[in-house]
């Protein structure tokens, strides 16, 4: 999987992804008060900002937020999601390349999205737009996989998915972060986070996943009939529960040595 590809793949998952996707928790803001000093003063930059989920957590707490995001699809979305916030902008960028000033912001944070990065041009683009003594902030909801349900769904995942093996495998464990952080100490968190969604939310939640095959696919049907055995053995009043550990990684880049 190259990085160009990465920018694409979730071209036509945009209306799923902002429909059943999960959030994060408000927790997540009085960590980073506590670790980082979040102040509503502070200027973020948020890469791959996507349906802005992430963005609209920190528009919340008054912060003026800078969404960067390169599919035009979700970029779209991230626009219409957030359209009553008056300090978000929407950028035409990557985490590569921005396009933001130097010196720019206090913040750069991703929020599912730091694994598509590459990193070495990507720790360049954000020392240069970053402010001294700023941060990074990597967040991922990761699926729980401990329960019956969650061993279920996995395993649909990895029988009928494209790619999914790939993209689940590219996720990074805490020694990938600190590799990016350049053995910088930081800190890491582990919030709980939950869904509780009907038959058309589980649906949509499998579909939001760029490894998912889509209608007209040899799996797709297959795919569906088993998500709904699923759902029709696990829900309760109608609604199945999905839970997450929100992870967030925080750090600051050491000085590059000249």
């Amino acid at each position: 999987m190259t990085f160009a590809d990465a920018k694409q793949r979730f071209s036509n998952r945009a209306a799923d992804y902002v429909r059943y996707r999960p959030g994060y928790p408000a927790a997540v803001l009085d960590l980073l008060r506590a670790d980082c000093g979040l102040r509503p003063g502070h200027v973020i930059a948020d890469i791959g900002s996507g349906t802005g989920f992430l963005s609209e957590l920190f528009l919340k707490n008054g912060n003026r937020v800078y969404g960067v995001e390169p599919n035009p699809e979700m970029r779209h979305a991230g626009e219409e999601y957030l359209a009553s916030y008056d300090g978000f902008s929407s950028i035409e960028g990557s985490a590569e390349s921005t396009t933001l000033e130097e010196a720019s912001v206090g913040f750069v944070t991703a929020g599912q999205a730091f694994h598509w990065f590459e990193p070495e041009k990507t720790r360049a683009e954000f020392r240069r737009i970053l402010r001294p003594q700023g941060w990074v902030v990597a967040i991922w909801n990761f699926r729980e996989m401990e329960t019956s349900f969650a061993k279920a769904y996995e395993d649909i995942l990895v029988k009928y998915g494209t790619d999914y093996t790939r993209v689940r495998d590219s996720y990074p464990k805490g020694h990938d972060v600190q590799n990016f952080f350049l053995g910088a100490e930081f800190p890491h968190h582990v919030l709980p986070n939950v869904q509780f969604l009907d038959w058309e939310g589980l649906a949509g939640r499998l579909r939001s996943g760029s490894y998912i095959p889509q209608e007209g696919h040899v799996n797709f049907a297959p795919m569906m009939d088993a998500l709904r055995e699923l759902f029709q053995t696990h829900q309760e009043d109608g609604r199945v529960r999905v839970e997450y550990a929100t992870n967030l990684y925080a750090g600051q880049l050491p000085v590059e040595r000249k």
